[in-house]
């Protein structure tokens, strides 16, 4: 009866190890990151995937960021090997294994980085579009809790666009990662602005973490003029100003045009291997109605349509491509606006709209405002289409005026010459590329 008890035993404790170890070979999840290294010294690296010069700055410290889907990245330069000149060589990127065990490359949330390199986020701030990015343009935001990470969301839009002191209650630092697209009227750079000024108020140091342009080779437009002043302008710039957020911010910082002249403890993470005019493709959109490149190098030409009685194709799969309204009925493209993602209540919904069809044509390299004086030239009613938007977006009354006065394109381009001019000497003191 011993043996017998004895001989089960083993056999029990045989088939238990061999049981365990059937577990512990189990093939890997999705969730399962596998790092690969790839060489080159040319890879460019968004200040975000510029790990190796900031992920020590905020060990042990509690973390605010300012990010939206915008904030990814695919890779890291945490490794040590570099040429005599100091390019990085080596570049890890993310890769995890699907059901079937074969290896996809991913991209990764900014939050979702942080947290797995063991950094203490303690709050998430969201601008204009909210965190998930997708509330329509000046939709209102409403602070909860991210449902991935369950941490808590501030939103900074609406009238909350500067946190309060006891918002920023417990934090160290704040981290500023956005994309965006070199636009004046492009919000996220007035968020930049009202967190600046925040951090400045509460002695909050301020890491941002720098992202190409993909409009970075243009400046042009009318300069802004203070009594013009508002969220989609807030300082004395054209509506294109050809630098990257990081460049951006080191001017607000030294141009002291912080409220009372502060100025805040910043930090800037540069990109790698980035020149100003080189091609750049966001592998995301940055804001929901900016689908593809062809929107994002658009968007400052056809913005001003906002300001008027013409759509831009909200509400369509078009956004920033296309543009026309019911009042425009000698143009032959035509369009109607239905609601969808990210244009719930589109101008001039399902109604027909006249116009024209942009989605194909050469990729611009100025501010062009000749789609604005043909829609101008052609509408029913000249009387309707502007309204008091349309001052805001272009930063002056000129423009508008100029326009109904009947002058040219290039007679409105060159009142713009002295204004470029003076902007390009200011900003040569922040430029980083």
């Amino acid at each position: 009866m011993r043996n017998w008890v004895l001989k089960s035993t083993v056999l029990f404790l045989v088939l238990l190890i061999v049981s365990c170890s059937g577990l512990q070979t189990k093939r890997p999840t999705q969730s399962t990151s596998v790092p690969i290294v790839k060489q080159s010294e040319a890879i460019l690296l968004t200040g975000a995937e510029n790990t190796k010069s900031y992920l020590h700055l905020l060990k042990g410290k509690n973390v605010g960021i300012i990010t939206n889907p915008s904030g990814l990245l695919t890779a890291s330069n945490a490794t040590n090997d570099t040429l005599p000149n100091g390019k990085i060589i080596s570049v890890r990127y993310f890769y995890k294994r699907d059901a079937q065990g074969n290896l996809q490359q991913y991209s990764q949330s900014i939050v979702d980085f942080l947290l797995e390199s063991h950094i203490a986020v303690q709050k998430i701030y969201a601008p204009e579009h909210g965190f998930r990015g997708t509330a329509d343009a000046g939709e209102l935001i409403k602070d909860g809790k991210d449902t991935q990470t369950g941490l808590p969301i501030i939103s900074l839009y609406g009238n909350n666009k500067k946190p309060k002191p006891e918002q920023l209650e417990g934090l160290d630092i704040m981290v500023f990662d956005l994309q965006d697209v070199g636009a004046r009227f492009y919000t996220y750079i007035s968020s930049l602005h009202y967190i600046m000024e925040a951090c400045a108020e509460n002695n909050i140091p301020l890491l941002v973490l720098d992202r190409p342009n993909p409009n970075g080779s243009i400046v042009d437009g009318p300069v802004l003029e203070k009594e013009h002043t508002s969220f989609v302008g807030m300082h004395p710039i054209p509506v294109l100003h050809g630098m990257t957020i990081g460049e951006y911010a080191q001017m607000i910082n030294g141009e002291k045009w912080l409220k009372d002249g502060k100025q805040c403890e910043l930090t800037v993470i540069p990109c790698l291997n980035y020149k100003r005019d080189m091609e750049f493709s966001l592998p995301v959109r940055p804001s929901p109605n900016l689908p593809n490149d062809q929107s994002i190098n658009l968007y400052a030409s056809l913005c001003f349509f906002e300001g008027t009685n013409v759509s831009v194709g909200r509400g369509t799969d078009l956004q920033f491509q296309i543009y026309g309204s019911p009042f425009l009925k000698n143009m032959r493209y035509e369009f109607t606006p239905e609601p969808n993602f990210g244009a719930k209540e589109p101008p001039h919904k399902g109604l027909k709209c006249f116009g024209e069809d942009l989605s194909k044509i050469e990729k611009v390299n100025r501010l062009e405002l000749k789609w604005l004086l043909k829609a101008y030239a052609n509408t029913e009613d000249k009387a309707t289409f502007f309204n008091d938007f349309f001052t805001k977006l272009a930063g002056t009354q000129t423009l508008r005026q100029q326009i109904e006065a009947g002058d040219s394109e290039e007679a409105i381009r060159d009142s713009w010459k002295n204004g470029l001019e003076a902007f390009k000497k200011m900003r040569q003191p922040y430029l980083l590329y």
